[in-house]
């Protein structure tokens, strides 16, 4: 499940030892910063952002009704009575639309069509009025995501709540590439463990003491961090936060990481979502006190 981008901040290498910068921020370091915060609002506020989500239906093996009639065997909460019918077959899941419903399936006239999960890249997307699913695949079993504009977590959304800025969490760590191929078991909040791509780890000092975090890839080349700290539970979401840092440039192994851009996984927002939690490496014995806080909104 691709979750949504970013980056962080509090580290410094040390073989440098450098101190912590109490310094104002750069201009545009903090430009850079309330542009990625604009962006995140606007992404999660899409029509099809993660408020939208409605729905996670797992799928068995065999031919399944499905649609909004309580009678079907996958109840959909939003859409037709009867959207039609959905089969699983190993790893093939086709779906065939009902005589005279007003759906599509991806940008097709079929009506009727197999469907390519997310792991491929590129899901089918299957459309009725202002609601729409795709396939997920998770540990070899395969769900339908259904997700809906008129959410009401999309209409209810009351805003993020942030830590005040503070450059002193915009930090540079040191990157320790691991061998080709490493993997690191995350599991998420399903329960189901996961192998991620695991291309090294981060090390950066905070108040004389050296903290490590393992970077998950999730396909486009970021270091994805998936973090717990000392102030989940209280000041923010209790399962962790996520955070993105670009790679070392070639040659180098200095990372910048802006904690600042901490960010509140999908599952704050929605019962709906698959999240990942922070593996036992990155549980932080610091508490970072700068980004997104607790959702206020939050009712799961």
């Amino acid at each position: 499940m691709k979750v949504m981008a970013t980056l962080f901040a509090a580290m410094c290498v040390p073989a440098l030892a450098c101190a912590e910068d109490a310094s104002p921020a750069k201009p545009d370091a903090r430009a850079e910063y309330d542009a990625w915060r604009s962006g995140r609002l606007e992404r999660l506020q899409r029509p099809e952002g993660w408020l939208s989500l409605v729905g996670l239906h797992w799928l068995e093996a065999g031919d399944h009704s499905i649609g909004r009639a309580k009678d079907n065997d996958i109840v959909l909460a939003v859409g037709p009575e009867r959207l039609g019918r959905i089969a699983l077959a190993g790893d093939v899941v086709t779906l065939t639309l009902a005589e005279g419903v007003d759906a599509t399936i991806g940008a097709g006239t079929a009506r009727t069509a197999e469907l390519a999960a997310d792991a491929t890249g590129a899901p089918t997307v299957v459309r009725f009025g202002t609601a729409n699913f795709t396939v997920i695949a998770r540990n070899d079993r395969y769900a339908l995501r259904v997700k809906d504009a008129e959410a009401p977590t999309r209409r209810g959304f009351v805003g993020i709540d942030y830590y005040d800025y503070d450059p002193a969490w915009r930090v540079e760590g040191r990157y320790e590439a691991h061998a080709p191929g490493s993997t690191i078991e995350i599991t998420n909040v399903l329960g189901y463990l996961e192998p991620m791509a695991n291309p090294g780890v981060v090390s950066f000092e905070r108040n004389g003491k050296t903290h490590r975090l393992e970077a998950v890839d999730e396909g486009d080349g970021q270091l994805f961090l998936i973090y717990s700290d000392r102030t989940n539970g209280k000041d923010t979401y209790g399962a962790g936060r996520f955070l993105y840092a670009a790679p070392p440039v070639a040659g180098s192994d200095r990372v910048s990481i802006d904690f600042n851009r901490s960010y509140n996984p999908p599952c704050v927002f929605t019962p709906y979502a698959t999240c990942p939690l922070p593996p036992p490496e990155n549980r932080l014995d610091l508490a970072v006190t700068v980004g997104e806080r607790k959702y206020r909104g939050m009712t799961h």
